[in-house]
């Protein structure tokens, strides 16, 4: 068990709401692995930002990207964001597993839009990761949307998968 150094928000798992934890509470840690944090606080499991680890009394993670000032959204880094994003239940980046099957970028509102799918069309931290995402992603400067769709087609296969990832979770070949 910690006690929580501020009031910090968190992620509902798995539909993925979004919660207020507050400051000076016990709650008990039950993830850490893959940048994000798992807590139960009331009897919920909430999901907390890696950049927010300080709330916990642990080191913050730190995701910057450079303003290169020409008021554009910079592919490169929404890339970098997405590679921060890791599986729950596999501390293997979403990228590195084949999840994210595109970028689209618009740069007159300042969009990102997200196409991504699950290892398994049922994964109940489905809504979990999607916020995931999204609160990476606007971490890149002059994105002021992040719009996330979930696609099934097509499915999800270990293929897609990086070499890193199969070694990482044991599924090379």
């Amino acid at each position: 068990m910690v006690v929580t150094t501020r009031e910090c928000q968190g992620r509902l798992v798995p539909v993925g709401d979004t919660v207020a934890i507050p400051r000076d509470v016990f709650v008990t840690l039950t993830q850490t692995e893959g940048g994000n944090y798992t807590i139960i606080h009331q009897g919920n499991m909430i999901r907390i930002d890696g950049v927010d680890a300080d709330v916990l009394g642990l080191r913050p993670l730190e995701i910057t990207f450079e303003d290169k000032g020409d008021d554009q959204i910079h592919e490169s880094q929404v890339w970098e964001a997405l590679h921060t994003v890791f599986d729950p239940e596999i501390p293997v980046s979403l990228t590195d597993l084949g999840l994210v099957y595109g970028v689209d970028i618009d740069q007159q509102t300042s969009k990102v839009a997200i196409q991504m799918t699950l290892t398994a069309p049922g994964c109940g931290f489905g809504q979990v990761m999607v916020g995931d995402v999204e609160s990476r992603v606007s971490l890149v400067p002059n994105v002021k949307v992040v719009e996330v769709e979930l696609v099934f087609d097509p499915p999800w296969s270990r293929e897609m998968m990086t070499d890193e990832a199969r070694l990482a979770t044991g599924l090379f070949d």
